[in-house]
């Protein structure tokens, strides 16, 4: 699980696109994509790999939050490794990590729509630019 989160992190640096002055992104629009569907705000974005990993993440939280939850209601039926406390602070546990990577792909989602014109800021000419703003 630590390997998927070093891998969201980092996803963000290796699969940055150039962007069109035409279509920078809305903050407000990915932030809405991000709350309906985890990973959406990173595919309206155009980091779809991105949107991939949170959204496989998301599902694999949920997935073994209600695995440990089933067990823990379910524990006198069956035998199992663990002790009955130890199946609830697993619940626990997963419920927290789908909470943080909700959160972390809307806010992630946010920035990076924020960000969408760095490239061509950071591309400007800037003796151009002040020759061309004395002119005027």
């Amino acid at each position: 699980m630590k390997k998927l989160i070093v891998i969201v992190l980092l996803t963000g640096f290796g699969f940055t696109q150039t962007t069109d002055s035409l279509s920078v992104k809305s903050p407000k629009k990915a932030a809405m994509y991000g709350a309906m569907f985890p990973g959406a705000g990173q595919a309206y974005n155009g980091k779809i790999i991105k949107g991939v990993i949170i959204l496989s993440l998301e599902i694999a939280a949920i997935y073994q939050w209600s695995l440990n939850g089933d067990i823990y209601k379910n524990y006198e039926s069956g035998n199992y490794a663990l002790s009955k406390h130890r199946y609830l602070e697993k619940r626990n546990k997963y419920a927290w990590w789908a909470v943080i990577v909700y959160v972390y792909g809307l806010l992630d989602a946010v920035v990076d729509a924020h960000l969408s014109p760095f490239n061509e800021i950071m591309n400007e000419n800037i003796e151009q630019t002040e020759t061309d703003n004395e002119v005027e």
